[in-house]
C-alpha cells in the first residue's frame, strides 16, 4: 500500500543554483510520512500524551538522482517494506510527474518519551503495516 503526497518546490527549497537544496528532501520526506500515519487514523500526539511513545528516525539511506527546482510540482511516496516489534522500515520516493528524483529507505523506532526502546502497540502496528499482518 503505497501513499502518496503532493507538494510545490518553494523558493525557499532551492539553493544559490535554483535547485532543490539536498536537505529539504529530508523534510519533503518527512512530510510524507506524517501524512501518511494520519491517513492510517492515528494520532501520533495522542500516542505521546496517552502512551508515552513517540516514533523517531534511527537511519536514512538516500540517493540523490536527479534535481528538482523552482515551482516543481513534486509527490512524496511513503511505502512501508518490513516492520518488527518496535522498528519500521519505510521506502520513499520525491517523484516529478512519474520522474524519480530521490529515493530512501527509511528506517523508524519507537521511543519513550524518555528515549528508551518500546514496542509499537500491536494495534499500531497494525494499522501502519496491514499487507504483513
Amino acid at each position: 500500500m503505497t501513499h502518496s503526497f503532493p507538494l510545490r518546490v518553494y523558493y525557499e527549497d532551492t539553493d544559490l543554483a535554483g535547485i532543490v537544496y539536498y536537505a529539504n528532501y529530508l523534510k519533503f520526506i518527512e512530510r510524507g510520512r506524517s501524512e501518511w500515519v494520519r491517513s492510517l487514523g492515528v494520532d501520533q500526539g495522542r500516542l505521546r500524551r496517552e502512551l508515552g511513545i513517540v516514533f523517531a528516525v534511527r537511519r536514512i539511506e538516500a540517493d540523490f538522482l536527479r534535481p528538482a527546482r523552482f515551482d516543481d510540482e513534486l509527490t512524496v511516496t511513503t511505502r512501508p517494506a518490513t516492520a518488527t516489534g518496535a522498528r519500521i522500515l519505510l521506502e520513499q520516493e520525491v517523484l516529478r510527474a512519474g520522474e524519480r528524483l530521490f529515493a530512501a529507505q527509511v528506517t523508524l523506532v519507537c521511543l519513550t518519551d524518555g528515549g528508551a526502546p518500546a514496542r509499537i502497540p500491536a494495534d499500531i502496528r497494525q494499522r501502519l503495516m496491514p499487507a504483513l499482518h
